[in-house]
């Protein structure tokens, strides 16, 4: 039996997902095993990391914002509670507006984190196989370095990974309407 962990960065996960969803709450575990059955063979699941940043809030947050916070906490501490599920939560950094006013953030620390676990379970040699649910050519550098240890890396993407993280895996599985479709929870 093969062993394998999942490493989903959830802001693109999110991203990839708005329009396929099309509301619908994602079942994580439901979605971790759909593509589990895409991948073939017997695998155990050592692992499911899961890394985002809880939404941004002012200091003196409006209700709005204090509403999205507290059910982003919600959520990670349910998804920390699912069996063999981790969750990283990195920071949202604001970095100014756009020119029509909308602002810009940008998570803080979340590749780091990533790349530091995927890296601590493959030189231990707790895996065997390794699922990635990103699309950023800064995950190029790890993904190198856990394929010399032996691992076999899956990229699980959406319509716009980049070429260069495309060119590093192993196995590449699309997150496509159809694989995503049965894993929808009631709201």
């Amino acid at each position: 039996m093969h062993r394998i962990a999942f490493f989903i960065d959830g802001g693109y996960l999110d991203r990839e997902l708005d329009n396929k969803r099309q509301g619908n709450r994602i079942d994580y575990r439901k979605l971790v095993n759909v593509i589990l059955e895409k991948s073939g063979t017997d695998k155990e699941i050592v692992r499911v990391y899961y890394y985002h940043c809880l939404p941004y809030q002012d200091r003196h947050p409006t209700a709005e914002q204090s509403e999205k916070f507290s059910r982003a906490q919600g959520f990670f501490r349910a998804l920390q509670r699912t069996s063999r599920f981790e969750v990283r939560i990195g920071r949202l950094a604001f970095r100014g507006n756009r020119e029509d006013g909308t602002p810009i953030f940008e998570q803080k620390r979340i590749d780091l984190m990533l790349g530091l676990d995927l890296m601590s379970l493959a030189v231990k040699h707790m895996i065997d196989e390794v699922f990635l649910v990103a699309g950023d050519s800064d995950f190029v550098p790890a993904v190198n370095a856990v394929k010399k240890e032996g691992i076999v890396v899956y990229l699980v993407h959406g319509d716009t990974p980049h070429d260069d993280l495309l060119d590093e895996v192993d196995e590449r599985i699309p997150l496509t309407q159809e694989l995503v479709g049965g894993c929808f929870r009631l709201i």
